[in-house]
């Protein structure tokens, strides 16, 4: 536990030392959510007012720019950098530093949900979620699950030059397609049928139901089911292509 906490306390600190990563991944949901919600006014998407689905779909562009995309980024950085490999000689155990680098990330995601919920509030009159403990469980599945894609993702990408370009060519797409910044019934069919696959749209639902319409997580188990199990195909992904040594090793 000491181990784990000092290098949790090191991780922490090296994320708001790098103010790219923190205003990519912390800054900018609230500043999109300020500017489309200005721009929504009092209109209504999906039969809720358009703020309070800014709310949630900004909650669901945060867990994929900080869980998946940014912690997805720092490990590339560090693995060809070689900095993972180092690791490997010291005292602290693999897992204890996975799990300190992954719960940095998580802070990070639920401070910018409390963040975004205070500049609800003081902008819009927007409440606080009616089913508290549910919205929590939710917010810590998301969190779970896309940290869990993000792993498994890096060991496809081979080299750190690339990991942004592959890296924005998923996440840019899905929040577009899941609803983050409007309702994805805009969209043709055939889009609204990849967007039927995806886990933020339905990370998206479920936060929506239980942050907007009061219901509670386990009223929304297909939701649940679909981010849990792209969560757990993130895993297994990671299981078997996870790499602690540069790609020119």
């Amino acid at each position: 536990m000491k181990l784990f906490l000092h290098e949790l306390r090191a991780e922490v600190r090296l994320y708001w030392r790098s103010r790219e990563l923190a205003f990519f991944t912390f800054l900018l949901p609230l500043i999109m959510f300020f500017l489309l919600a200005s721009a929504y006014g009092d209109e209504e998407i999906d039969g809720i007012p358009g703020h309070e689905y800014l709310v949630t779909g900004m909650l669901g562009y945060g867990v994929v720019a900080t869980t998946f995309f940014g912690l997805a980024i720092v490990l590339v950085i560090r693995r060809e950098n070689g900095i993972l490999k180092r690791l490997q000689s010291t005292p602290l155990p693999a897992h204890v530093y996975l799990l300190a680098i992954l719960s940095a990330f998580l802070i990070a995601f639920v401070l910018e949900g409390a963040s975004l919920y205070g500049l609800a509030a003081a902008s819009y009159d927007v409440g606080a979620p009616d089913s508290p403990g549910s919205f929590v469980a939710a917010m810590a599945l998301g969190g779970l699950a896309f940290a869990g894609l993000g792993i498994g993702l890096t060991g496809l990408i081979r080299r750190e030059e690339g990991a942004s370009a592959v890296l924005n060519a998923i996440y840019l797409p899905m929040l577009f397609i899941s609803g983050s910044f409007f309702s994805k019934a805009s969209f043709p069919g055939f889009v609204q049928a990849v967007a039927d696959v995806l886990p933020l749209t339905y990370f998206i639902e479920l936060i929506a139901a239980v942050a907007v319409r009061g219901q509670e997580i386990w009223d929304r188990q297909t939701d649940v089911a679909v981010v849990a199990a792209w969560g757990l195909a993130g895993v297994i992904l990671a299981l078997r292509t996870f790499r602690w040594t540069p790609s020119e090793d």
